[in-house]
């Protein structure tokens, strides 16, 4: 696939099945994330690979994360619960902040969500589809925590990974001057 095609044309995938990305593929796509613009070299990304029983593992985190929780309605707990089973892989999106006096933390989470750009985009080319997703199971220190996360990490989503079996969304033409203004 050409780069600026595989750019140009890569939409979420909101269907996914298997078979999800070999590990030599996630190598590569690794790769692409750690390509990402990382100021000072700081290395504030990583990633929490989930498929096969850690899809289990996932959903019990997040089940105990609604049980845990009386402000989430029962429903909500089943949804979450069967989150993880939306694809055959997740890859969970770690920043870890490292004090710099010229990164600031701001500049760290950038580096990681352009990371995942960047797996996005290398799995696209391979032929997977991928979605990220984020909300209060990303956004919240029970999940955290029950991932093994130290005080300095946080997760900035979940890419879910598969093969697309859904209709993908028409990519429409957007009207550039809507979005760029010159000085």
């Amino acid at each position: 696939m050409e780069a600026l095609d595989n750019i140009l044309n890569r939409v979420s995938s909101r269907e996914l099945s298997l078979p999800h990305p070999s590990p030599e593929e996630m190598t590569v796509a690794y790769k692409a994330a750690l390509r990402a613009p990382d100021h000072a070299w700081l290395r504030p990304s990583s990633f929490i690979e989930v498929k096969d029983d850690g899809l289990s593992k996932l959903s019990n985190i997040f089940e105990q994360y609604a049980i845990s929780n009386p402000d989430i309605p029962g429903t909500t707990a089943i949804k979450y619960r069967d989150a993880p089973y939306r694809a055959p892989m997740i890859i969970i999106l770690v920043n870890t902040f490292k004090e710099h006096p010229k990164v600031p933390a701001i500049e760290q989470k950038l580096s990681t969500a352009a990371a995942a750009q960047n797996i996005m985009l290398a799995l696209n080319a391979m032929g997977y589809g991928a979605i990220w997703r984020t909300g209060k199971l990303a956004f919240n220190p029970f999940v955290a925590e029950a991932l093994g996360l130290n005080e300095s990490q946080e997760i900035l989503g979940f890419l879910y990974i598969g093969t697309n079996t859904g209709k993908n969304k028409k990519v429409h033409d957007m009207e550039i001057d809507n979005f760029v203004t010159n000085l």
